[in-house]
């Protein structure tokens, strides 16, 4: 049987593999198989060296996951477009605002830089650098979109998933049993019921839908730094 593992593109397609495996932007071969129009078997064959990668496969690989095409090539080092790391194989387009002005009205705040988000979140240049990008019918100024980690908010919200969101100004209502996204030192999607005193809440209760594994607690109001209300959700599973 032929031995591919010498062609630079297959090499490339296995690392790309690892990598949006790893960080969860595919959910094994049955996956990108579908974004690529090939069967599991096919993405299997390639992975293990028994056959070539087509033309019209890494076409649609470079459209859907925004695949540098350099990289495949053996040419570059950089894995994604501008550096841009995909999301979950979503298929929004992302934008250069200096290119197209506010068309991109929407902040990308990835897996990897949610941390940073809690504790940088007001710093004007943070959120510039944030990749950005725009939705139909979806208008709206400062909207910030996170991807979702574990299943603490499943069936609502499943693992991959990401929140599209609109930060709650100073004095804007917040309503109880709504599912937020509440910024303390951490960052999490949650449904919340105020507890007050008098007119004021004191604290919130933040409460998940998947209530048999996930026990809801309190967090003080003092300890909230921010609380963004999801407008959307935007999912890669398919409807079954």
């Amino acid at each position: 049987m032929a031995d591919f593992s010498n062609n630079i593109v297959n090499q490339r397609f296995r690392a790309l593999f690892s990598e949006l495996e790893k960080n969860n932007l595919i959910k094994g071969k049955s996956d990108i198989a579908d974004k690529l129009d090939t069967y599991n078997h096919v993405i299997n064959s390639i992975l293990k060296s028994k056959r070539n990668i087509t033309v019209d496969q890494l076409s649609k690989l470079f459209e859907h996951y925004r695949i540098n095409s350099n990289f495949m090539f053996g040419l570059s080092d950089e894995m994604f477009l501008d550096g841009e790391f995909p999301t979950n194989g979503i298929e929004t387009r992302f934008t250069d605002e200096r290119k197209f002005g506010k068309t991109a009205n929407i902040s990308l705040v990835s897996d990897k830089v949610r941390a940073g988000y809690a504790i940088e979140h007001q710093d004007p240049s943070y959120m510039k650098n944030l990749p950005k990008f725009s939705l139909p019918h979806l208008s709206g100024k400062n909207l910030v979109a996170f991807e979702i980690d574990g299943d603490s908010m499943m069936p609502t919200i499943t693992q991959g998933d990401i929140v599209v969101c609109e930060p709650v100004e100073r004095g804007t209502p917040i309503y109880d049993n709504h599912v937020y996204v509440i910024v303390t030192d951490v960052l999490v999607a949650k449904r919340i019921q105020q507890i007050k005193k008098g007119a004021e809440p004191k604290e919130f209760r933040l409460i998940s839908d998947n209530h048999q594994v996930y026990q809801a607690y309190n967090v003080p109001v003092e300890e909230v730094n921010q609380i963004l209300k999801v407008k959307c959700r935007l999912t890669s599973y398919a409807i079954s």
